[in-house]
């Protein structure tokens, strides 16, 4: 497993349960530096939140942003502390704010400082702007794009995650009209469990009220291969960061591209560091002949260091 081919992958909202990280912290107590750099920030003790809170509780925007990076980055940290590194990083959505803080380009503090702005700002738009979104599995991307725009009200496809599975997201009743379509033409329609229609238009009054979190942070050029959500490409520059990080919140997540991207550029090695599986299964969907695995406890992590 060497670091020239190995990306480190950090999962995205939705993937938070109960006692998340906690074996991780038990194992390497020094990793409670990273809670704790949290929870001065957010004004709430986070480490009990994953350990304590129901999974209603959990499950609310500015609880588990924050709380799904901490983990994260806590699972990449015993990577590296057990000699295991990666020349790239990638993200889903929320995922991007951890790779961005292991690729070099924010300081921890300031990741923290932009997640909480952000899920803030998120909760608010999904509490004002009643969304839905939907798991679509089996069905191309043309098909997807036809059943939306064929629904009456607003719903697009906001997650494109692998060949067999894209996420729309819109208004209620459009989301589950699209949904219900696909499903009868034979695919396997899943709603999710979100407060809104994230990555679309309907987070529009979060993007705005974000930008100017962003305004006095500073960013440095990644230090190891970065991948964008936005283009499904590698970050070529941090300038204007307010503006592309506005624009990621209600932009679609190009996944299976970045996917694509890093393959082609020779990656074979892809680690999710995280709460549960959802990227490392992605992975697996769209690439073959590489490895994919997941850190997120001490078991996780044993079966990955060897």
């Amino acid at each position: 497993m060497t670091a020239e081919k190995t990306v480190f992958l950090f999962s995205g909202q939705g993937s938070q349960y109960a006692g998340m990280g906690v074996s991780l912290v038990e194992a390497y107590p020094e990793l409670m530096e990273i809670f704790d750099e949290a929870s001065e920030i957010l004004g709430f003790d986070l480490f009990d939140k994953c350990k304590n809170a129901s999974d209603e509780e959990l499950g609310k925007t500015i609880v588990s942003q924050p709380a799904i990076m901490a983990v994260s980055l806590c699972a990449c940290e015993a990577l590296k502390k057990n000699g295991i590194n990666a020349t790239a990083a990638a993200g889903h959505s929320l995922g991007e704010y951890a790779a961005m803080v292991f690729s070099g380009m924010l300081s921890r503090k300031d990741g923290f400082r932009l997640i909480k702005a952000r899920s803030e700002a998120m909760q608010k738009a999904a509490e004002n702007n009643k969304g839905a979104m939907y798991a679509i599995i089996g069905k191309s991307v043309e098909e997807i794009e036809e059943a939306c725009n064929a629904a009456e009200g607003y719903v697009v496809p906001v997650n494109y995650n692998s060949s067999a599975q894209t996420v729309i997201a819109g208004e209620e009743d459009a989301a589950k009209a699209a949904a219900d379509a696909l499903a009868e033409a034979g695919a396997r329609a899943v709603k999710l469990n979100v407060a809104s229609a994230f990555h679309s238009k309907l987070m529009q009054s979060a993007a705005d009220e974000f930008k100017p979190a962003v305004e006095g942070v500073s960013f440095n050029m990644p230090e190891v291969t970065m991948m964008s959500n936005i283009t499904g490409d590698v970050l070529d520059s941090v300038d204007d960061m307010p503006e592309r990080l506005a624009k990621h919140i209600v932009s679609p997540v190009r996944f299976t591209a970045e996917l694509a991207k890093l393959s082609e550029m020779g990656y074979d090695t892809f680690i999710e560091c995280g709460p549960n599986k959802v990227l490392t299964g992605l992975v697996k969907k769209t690439l073959k002949g590489v490895t994919a695995v997941n850190v997120q406890d001490a078991d996780s992590l044993a079966k990955v260091i060897g």
